[in-house]
């Protein structure tokens, strides 16, 4: 099964993972999911998201809503990037460079 899929709007929607996360309470642990998406257009439009519920249906669309509303514009040469970019949030570190055409993500 893809992940993969075509929403109504036209954009490419990719669920990247799904997280069961605990939280421990007096009485036991609840139980919730965790969600990260990525969206884009295939033209240099992306969007991250990332969702939190009880459910994981609803993680999802929370997820998919957010990285909607979390567009960017990437600027692209032959379907890649123009020269590698590196960035840091918190303790990840992205490096991103370019590819040849069919090396995909």
């Amino acid at each position: 099964m893809s992940n993969d899929n075509e929403s109504s709007d036209g954009l490419l929607e990719k669920l990247v993972a799904v997280n069961r996360v605990a939280k421990v309470v007096k009485g036991g642990r609840q139980f919730g999911f965790t969600a990260l998406t990525v969206v884009g257009d295939g033209n240099g439009r992306v969007g991250i998201g990332y969702g939190k519920a009880r459910e994981v249906p609803a993680a999802i669309s929370k997820a998919m809503d957010r990285a909607r509303r979390n567009m960017v514009k990437v600027s692209l040469n032959a379907g890649t990037l123009w020269y590698p970019a590196q960035g840091v949030h918190g303790a990840a570190k992205v490096y991103m460079q370019p590819a040849s055409e069919g090396t995909g993500v």
